[in-house]
């Protein structure tokens, strides 16, 4: 684990980190924007969990409901923990692994900043000489949304959200099967650079999503875009009809 590797300032850095995902509150303003999304007592798929931040929103957006949080890293999964219990989030699950197109074992990069301390949100599956600095890595789990869904005998998956550096494509790919039949909405990090990293594209993700008849959407009005309006970045993806 990479938390065992730490050096001294690595070690208070961390505290630092920890410190900030129990106290503080971001993304507060992508609350009432994820809310018309979330229908009382929604389960939620926060993958990339990070520090917490997004699964704090989403356990106090869905009180009734469930939020499982993916992170296969050592180092961001050991502050998520403490910032759950922190906050009492019960209704949170952490889940500590990836999601990918099928179960296997990868080897995940976290980024040395030139401080020491680690870049933790930008820890990534690839190639890591594309990170342009140190890295330290780790071998971690990737399983498929639908092997969870099933395992865990869902009968409901009301939004996804997604930000894993580059591996969003992957996901998508092993979630087929739920994404048709239960039709949670997706709001998923589209950067090319990223994704061609994990051997993806943007192209190939649009078009995944137009086949599984999805539309991009507008986060803030909740409008659909027309087609071919593709973006980058942090978008929408609403399930037709």
């Amino acid at each position: 684990m990479i938390i065992d590797q730490l050096t001294l300032r690595q070690r208070l850095t961390w505290l630092a980190h920890l410190w900030k995902a129990c106290t503080k509150q971001h993304h507060k303003e992508l609350a009432p924007l994820f809310a018309r999304y979330l229908p009382e007592g929604a389960v939620v798929f926060d993958v990339g969990a990070h520090s917490g931040q997004f699964a704090k929103l989403f356990s106090g957006l869905t009180p009734k409901g469930r939020v499982f949080s993916f992170e296969p890293g050592s180092y961001a999964r050991s502050i998520l923990g403490y910032a759950v219990k922190f906050n009492g989030k019960k209704n949170v699950t952490i889940e500590p692994y990836g999601l990918g197109s099928q179960s296997a074992s990868f080897v995940l990069n976290v980024p040395v900043k030139k401080s020491g301390s680690l870049g933790f949100g930008l820890s990534f599956v690839g190639d890591a000489s594309a990170a342009g600095r140190p890295v330290i890595s780790e071998t971690v789990t990737i399983r498929t949304i639908d092997e969870v869904v099933q395992e865990h005998g869902l009968n409901r998956l009301d939004f996804i959200k997604a930000d894993i550096e580059g591996f969003e494509l992957e996901m998508l790919n092993g979630a087929h099967q739920t994404l048709k039949t239960l039709r949670p909405t997706v709001y998923v990090e589209v950067v090319d650079d990223h994704l061609r990293r994990a051997g993806g594209s943007a192209d190939e993700l649009f078009q995944l999503m137009t086949d599984l008849q999805y539309h991009q959407a507008n986060l803030t009005t909740g409008e659909i875009l027309p087609p071919g309006q593709q973006e980058h970045g942090d978008l929408l993806f609403v399930p037709e009809g």
